[in-house]
């Protein structure tokens, strides 16, 4: 089967797309034949080994993908082959076959297209894990999105919106926004032109923001904090900026603000059951066409380093996706 291998850490050009022995599954795994897989940013940190998952070499990246269960191993009752699967894994989703935890597999609607299907479930879950369970909000507090334009900031701010809150969406140019607003955000900054802190000032009346969500890191995360209410919530989700920010840990003190980690693929591990029931009210809300995954670009597999170099350039909107055959 055809496959994007990393065969040595490096940029998204170091990748090739090879011919590789098709996958068989184990116990308690299944086969997946891959017809949509997106890209999100950890893809571009695992192939450069700056990611916390480290695949052995050579691998295929890609943790997200929808497609059609292909094989099963023993022990598998959850899906049968032909099944119409999400399925996320740690690498191995830019290839014509991928084998994956049956766990790790989630039953896609009718509704749902496989291209929607691959980009919606690592940036809605994070994203609905992050706020309905680490930030426990109150209808009519305010969320600050940082990288608000991204795959998991437009997923915040839809869900934000479901939860009752005012979002103010912030990116880095006038385009991005335009997106953020489309997809409900109340209020927008723009941080490369607009001084983050008096925006958030100006737009909050001087009280600040209750929920701050933050992909991105760098050098805005302490600006936003330094800009948020009493107990406030500052929601860790990633560093796309490439930047890890060291606060100083007076910001939290002084109005007993809480910094909160997220990981969500961690969390669906050990609790699998608050994960089922967040998979059953994002497809709930789905159906319903409350959330409406962003999908910019699309390009075939043999063009999945061009995708992955996209991301690696800060340049996607909402999300891209790799398309594997018909798929």
């Amino acid at each position: 089967m055809k496959a994007v291998v990393c065969k040595t850490f490096g940029p998204p050009e170091s990748l090739v797309i090879d011919e590789v022995p098709a996958p068989q599954p184990g116990t308690g795994e299944v086969v997946v034949a891959v017809k949509a897989a997106s890209v999100n940013f950890p893809d571009v940190l695992v192939i450069q080994n700056k990611y916390q998952v480290k695949p052995t070499l050579p691998f295929s990246p890609g943790s997200e993908m929808a497609g059609v269960v292909k094989s099963v191993g023993e022990g598998v009752k959850n899906v049968k082959p032909g099944d119409r699967v999400i399925a996320f894994s740690s690498y191995g989703a830019f290839a014509e076959e991928c084998r994956v935890q049956a766990t790790r597999l989630v039953p896609m609607p009718d509704a749902m297209d496989f291209a929607t299907g691959a980009a919606f479930l690592l940036t809605y879950g994070t994203s609905h894990h992050a706020l309905r369970n680490r930030a426990t909000p109150k209808p009519g507090e305010t969320l600050l999105v940082l990288g608000a334009a991204g795959g998991v900031g437009i997923a915040a701010i839809e869900i934000g919106k479901i939860l009752g809150l005012c979002v103010i969406a912030c990116a880095s140019s006038e385009d991005k926004l335009a997106v953020c607003r489309a997809h409900g955000a109340d209020e927008t900054i723009d941080y490369s032109r607009e001084d983050l802190r008096e925006r958030i000032k100006t737009l909050t009346g001087g009280h600040g923001v209750d929920i701050i969500y933050d992909p991105v890191g760098g050098a805005y995360a302490e600006a936003a904090l330094r800009s948020s209410a009493w107990r406030a919530r500052f929601l860790v989700i990633g560093f796309a900026a490439g930047e890890i920010p060291k606060i100083p840990l007076n910001l939290p003190l002084l109005m007993e603000r809480s910094i909160v980690g997220v990981y969500w693929g961690e969390w669906t591990r050990r609790t699998p059951a608050e994960f089922a029931a967040s998979v059953r009210e994002l497809m709930d809300w789905f159906v319903q066409g409350k959330l409406k995954p962003h999908i910019t670009d699309r390009y075939p597999l043999e063009r999945a380093p061009e995708a992955i170099a996209l991301m690696a350039a800060r340049k996607v909107k909402g999300k891209v996706v790799v398309t594997v055959g018909d798929g």
